[in-house]
């Protein structure tokens, strides 16, 4: 798995191409949108990060890139979320979709999308002050003036 090839110990918060794959010639990327520095910052507690996935499902369901969108959900380790693409991309090339996202997590106000027992399993288990918090912690230390560093996969 390529993801467990790269060492994250020296993996900071960025948004990373993190595979891609082809069947034929469709291609999907894989992008890892990495919001906490794993191992060295405290994960993202499980009701940020889930009321993080019902506002990104909502702003990608409706944006320009929506016929694009694939997926879009939490990693595993809870430092980040992966965000799955139709199309050969780079991380440059998503940087804006990103930015507009993570702006939209920030501002957001009001009842979480689909936060209801007939529409989740789970909807008691949000936390929208910590998703608007952890959106501006990702644009202000990440998106905004955003580098290959932050970029490209450390070596």
């Amino acid at each position: 798995i390529a993801s467990f090839t790269i060492n994250h110990l020296n993996l900071m918060p960025g948004l990373y191409v993190s595979r891609r794959d082809a069947k034929g010639d469709c291609v999907t990327t894989t992008f890892d949108l990495r919001i906490t520095a794993p191992n060295r910052e405290p994960v993202i507690d499980t009701p940020a990060l889930h009321t993080i996935e019902h506002l990104a499902a909502t702003y990608l369901r409706n944006c320009e890139s929506k016929e694009d969108v694939i997926y879009f959900g939490p990693m595993g380790c809870r430092t980040g979320l992966y965000m799955l693409l139709a199309g050969d991309y780079t991380s440059k090339d998503v940087v804006g979709l990103v930015t507009e996202l993570f702006e939209f997590v920030r501002d957001f106000k009001g009842e979480v999308p689909g936060a209801a027992a007939k529409d989740c399993g789970n909807y008691l288990d949000m936390n929208l002050s910590m998703a608007n918090y952890l959106g501006k912690k990702y644009l202000d230390e990440v998106l905004y003036g955003i580098d290959e560093s932050r970029l490209v996969y450390p070596e």
